[in-house]
C-alpha cells in the first residue's frame, strides 16, 4: 500500500512538473484575473455610457417577472425587490453585460493569439534561414548535415 501510495506520489509530481501543467496553471490565473478586468470595464466604462446614449437605461437592472404559481403577474420596482420576494426573473440586462464582456475577451484573445502566432512565424523563419546557412543536403540520402561534413552520419557517404 505505501509502494504504491509513493509511486503515485512520484507520478503525480513528475506530471505537476511539467512544463505545460506549469504554464497552463499560470494562464488560467491570468486569464481570471483578466476575466475581472474586462467584467469591470464592461459594467464601470462600457455600459453606462451606452445606458445613458438609449436614454438612461442601466442594462444590470433590465429583467422579466415570470408569473407566481397562481398564474398572476406581480410587478416589482426593482430586479432586487423582485429577487427578495421570492419571485422568477430572467435577467436578460444582466446577461447583455455578459455578452458584451464574451465579445471584448474574445477579441482580445484573438488579438493576443495573433500577435503570438506573429511572434512564432518570425522566429521560425529566422531559424529556418539560419538552418538554411549552417546546412546542406546528403546528395545520397537527402537529409540535412552540417555544411563542413565531409561524410553523411546518415548513409555514410563520403561527401569530401
Amino acid at each position: 500500500m505505501l509502494k504504491r501510495l509513493k509511486k503515485y506520489t512520484e507520478e503525480f509530481k513528475t506530471f505537476a512538473m511539467r512544463g505545460n501543467v506549469i504554464d497552463m496553471a499560470v494562464g488560467i490565473i491570468i486569464g481570471a484575473a483578466f476575466g475581472k478586468i474586462v467584467d469591470s470595464l464592461v459594467k464601470d466604462i462600457i455600459m453606462p455610457p451606452l445606458g445613458w446614449l438609449l436614454g438612461r437605461v442601466d442594462f444590470s437592472k433590465l429583467y422579466l417577472v415570470l408569473p407566481d404559481y397562481n398564474g398572476k403577474f406581480v410587478h416589482y420596482p426593482s430586479l432586487d425587490a423582485a429577487q427578495a420576494a421570492g419571485a422568477v426573473t430572467i435577467n436578460y440586462g444582466l446577461f447583455i453585460n455578459t455578452l458584451i464582456s464574451f465579445i471584448i475577451v474574445s477579441v482580445a484573445v484573438f488579438i493576443l493569439i495573433k500577435c503570438i502566432n506573429k511572434l512564432r512565424a518570425d522566429k521560425k523563419s529566422d531559424n529556418a534561414e539560419i538552418a538554411q546557412e549552417t546546412t546542406k543536403d546528403c546528395p545520397y540520402c537527402f537529409t540535412k548535415i552540417d555544411m563542413r561534413a565531409v561524410k553523411c552520419p546518415n548513409c555514410t557517404a563520403d561527401l569530401g
